[in-house]
């Protein structure tokens, strides 16, 4: 639970049909990331476009907001639970790449509390002559002295990591140095680390990531460590991992031969033990000496069934000697799903989705098994248990303490801490960036084209009548089991909703909103679900008249690049805009492209006969010269080693040599996200809601 997996992280990484074949595909060239040729026709092309798009009325004062937004002092600071000390990584206008810096619980629920600078990033990169972006940091408990940090140059997926002194608050001179790759890294103990990286020619998979798992010692050279494991070029990426519990530490190695699919060993005595679990249940971690598990399909064992999505639990040294008798600690329902599990010191922690709608519980071990307490809630929004793509842990493993944060459409995020005594307490608000006075969140259910009902969420400005005339932009991700929920965004509200527009999320098949069975209603064969699911949900705003086709949009990342780009090309008439960002679109040559493979489980293998479904929803593939598609707007980095940016860079090469308008914008650097800092981020921001407006108003 408290290791960040590997699958954990991967699971942000996204993946995108032109009747050609990939040999005669005339902009491969496209595909060399680097070469003068690609950059500069991204450059042109960028500047030519983006130059339009500034000049739209909204731009200059949206950017100049979301620039006050992103960089304000009074953003809720992430805490990050390390021994004694609350740590948090920080950004703002002073400190562009961000400064690592700490305080104490106490001082920290102050509104103004006290900082210690640990790292300044900032300082690093002009010292070091490097453009750094922060990325991670793994730290050894209890005491969280030594620390491994992983620093990206431009936002990429690879980085350096170095060992940190958090005592002299210095890198450690001599200490573990891992040079840039992509890699897992963990602790065993403060003289010996678990790392799965770049060893050389071989060591990576075809999808780009570690195979090889190894044990270093303290000053040896890596190229010395002690092979554990190897898996086969063929799979994802193997790694080790040490779980340090209060009551012990346990040993693993995980082999992800695809996206959930797995193996676990647990290593006894020098030898690797296979925990005995369906290969695609997921480990949840250890806690009290139990061993936690949770489902993705229906399980039989000892007699019993345990259905999918349950959470179960069990002594490790029972399971061990072969028992089977499990603990259901959660049991779904049709509408209710697992969401997050997370622990203290002394109680289970997680959240659940019922229909969308986030609920907290506490589980406490006792003699005769498992008390349970749901912990009361200020509204029917969301709870996170972490603050996403951060290591940081919400949790503290010494004591019971916990944060959790709260959120809704209109409700500005608050951090609460629930104490030792169960007693829950806010002690962190964001600003209210927008005047919610007349706003109104309304959720709704449309017919997908198999009968299934599909729920989205509607958020209406002040003033909302239902004429069909309502800019509206519908935002949906649906896939890789990825949950997108309610959530405030000072974004989307000052720079949308208070501007008059509409703005819908759409819980689609492929992500995890009623758990896995949702997500494999929409994995390879039963992808286009995924469309499916949007189009009915666009076509039930227009019967409702919220809006019109020519006033509706969709903007998506990644998988939701590819989810809005398979939309636009099968039903152009629904919709007037498009900001596709970071997107996967050619689905012939994904698995050959960077990190592409590693999500054959997800879309299928277009190298075998899955082609034969690949080819029908592709976007590349289908693009059409004589169809009548919307302007739409591409956008993707330079840096992003995760989806390769040839997918938006052919997209609009191809496009435009058919005739049809489009929009592009690639940013130099940031890896797989808007920008490698906050400005970046702004800017690029800023540049979506211009089109939008542009094309929708």
């Amino acid at each position: 639970m408290r290791h960040r997996f590997a699958i954990a992280i991967l699971i942000t990484l996204f993946t995108g049909t032109v009747c050609v074949a990939a040999d005669e595909d005339p902009y491969l060239w496209l595909e060399e990331v680097e070469s003068e040729k690609a950059l500069t026709w991204a450059k042109e092309r960028s500047d030519a476009d983006t130059a339009v798009i500034e000049k739209v009325p909204e731009f200059a004062e949206i950017h100049t907001r979301l620039l006050e937004i992103y960089n304000s002092r009074d953003r809720i600071p992430a805490p990050g639970f390390r021994g004694a000390w609350i740590y948090n990584f920080w950004q703002d206008a002073d400190h562009v790449r961000g400064v690592w810096r700490r305080t104490f619980l106490d001082e920290f629920v102050k509104d103004q509390p006290a900082w210690e600078i640990v790292l300044d990033l900032d300082a690093l990169a002009e010292a070091e002559g490097e453009n750094w972006v922060w990325s991670e940091v793994n730290c050894l408990g209890p005491d969280y002295r030594h620390c491994m940090i992983g620093l990206s140059r431009g936002g990429a997926d690879a980085t350096v990591v170095r060992e940190f002194d958090t005592v002299s608050k210095e890198f450690v001179d001599g200490g573990f140095t891992v040079p840039e790759a992509k890699h897992q890294i963990d602790w065993m103990n403060e003289n010996t680390l678990w790392v799965a990286t770049d060893f050389g020619e071989g060591s990576l998979t075809t999808s780009g990531y570690p195979r090889i798992a190894k044990q270093w010692q303290r000053g040896t050279p890596l190229n010395d460590a002690t092979t554990i494991f190897e898996a086969s070029i063929d799979d994802v990426f193997a790694f080790a991992y040490s779980s340090h519990t209060p009551e012990a530490r346990y040993d693993l190695v995980n082999l992800t031969p695809e996206f959930f699919r797995g193996t676990s060993y647990l290593r006894l005595g020098g030898r690797l033990v296979k925990i005995d679990i369906p290969e695609d249940a997921q480990m949840q971690g250890f806690f009290k000496n139990h061993m936690l598990v949770s489902l993705r399909t229906d399980w039989t064992v000892a007699g019993a069934t345990y259905p999918q999505d349950a959470l179960l639990a069990i002594g490790l040294d029972d399971f061990l000697k072969g028992n089977r008798d499990f603990e259901v600690l959660f049991e779904p329902s049709e509408r209710v799903a697992l969401d997050q599990v997370q622990s203290t010191r002394n109680h289970l922690v997680y959240t659940t989705l019922d229909n969308v709608h986030s609920r907290l519980y506490r589980l406490s071990p006792e003699e005769n098994g498992w008390t349970k307490e749901e912990i009361e809630l200020p509204g029917i929004g969301t709870v996170r248990l972490n603050q996403r793509g951060s290591s940081d842990s919400f949790f503290s493993d010494s004591t019971d303490d916990f944060f959790f944060t709260y959120t809704d459409f209109v409700t500005p995020t608050s951090l609460y801490l629930v104490g030792n005594e169960g007693e829950t307490k806010r002690v962190k608000s964001s600003p209210e960036w927008f005047d919610a006075t007349g706003m109104s969140v309304a959720q709704y259910q449309a017919t997908s084209k198999d009968g299934t009902e599909i729920p989205y969420f509607v958020f209406m400005p002040k003033g909302f009548e239902a004429d069909g005339a309502n800019p509206t932009v519908v935002y949906a991700y649906g896939g890789f089991e990825v949950s997108r929920l309610p959530r405030y965004s000072g974004a989307d509200g000052a720079s949308w909703v208070a501007r008059g527009g509409v703005y819908v999320l759409a819980n689609i098949r492929g992500g995890g909103e009623f758990g896995p069975k949702w997500h494999q209603a929409a994995m390879q064969e039963k992808h286009q679900n995924n469309f499916d699911d949007l189009i009915a949900v666009a076509e039930d705003l227009i019967e409702r008249k919220i809006t019109s086709p020519k006033h509706l949009g969709i903007m998506g990342g990644s998988q939701g690049g590819l989810l809005v780009g398979g939309a636009f090309v099968q039903r152009p008439d629904l919709f007037n805009a498009v900001a596709c960002a970071v997107p996967l679109l050619d689905m012939k040559r994904y698995n050959k492209l960077l990190a592409g493979a590693s999500w054959m489980a997800e879309y299928g293998n277009p190298d075998t006969d899955d082609w034969d479904y690949i080819k029908l929803w592709s976007p590349y593939q289908n693009l059409e010269k004589n169809a009548d598609y919307p302007e739409v707007f591409f956008w993707t980095n330079t840096r992003d080693d995760r989806v390769h940016p040839a997918h938006a860079r052919k997209m609009v090469a191809r496009m435009s040599e058919m005739g049809h308008k489009v929009y592009y914008y690639e940013n130099t650097e940031g890896g797989h996200a808007a920008g490698a800092n906050l400005n970046a981020r702004a800017y690029t921001d800023a540049l979506e809601f211009a089109y939008l407006w542009m094309k929708l108003r």
